[in-house]
């Protein structure tokens, strides 16, 4: 039961998380909207930017994504 309960910490925390990487988000989302039709990889350099900036929050906040 302990599992489920830090899980459901991590998921409180992960709106913060979010917001804290706003301006790489707005990159990747620009970039897969661009298309009518996105590619797998295409935007795969936002992507790798965007989560890097994710796992550096979590590990601010002391937590995992």
């Amino acid at each position: 039961m302990e599992s489920v309960l830090k899980a459901k910490r991590r998921l409180k925390l992960f709106p913060k998380l979010l917001g804290s990487c706003g301006v790489e988000g707005t990159a990747y989302a620009k970039c897969v909207v661009q298309t009518d039709d996105p590619k797998l990889h295409q935007c795969q350099k936002e992507f790798l930017m965007f989560k890097k900036c994710l796992e550096q929050a979590a590990k601010a906040h002391s937590t995992r994504i």
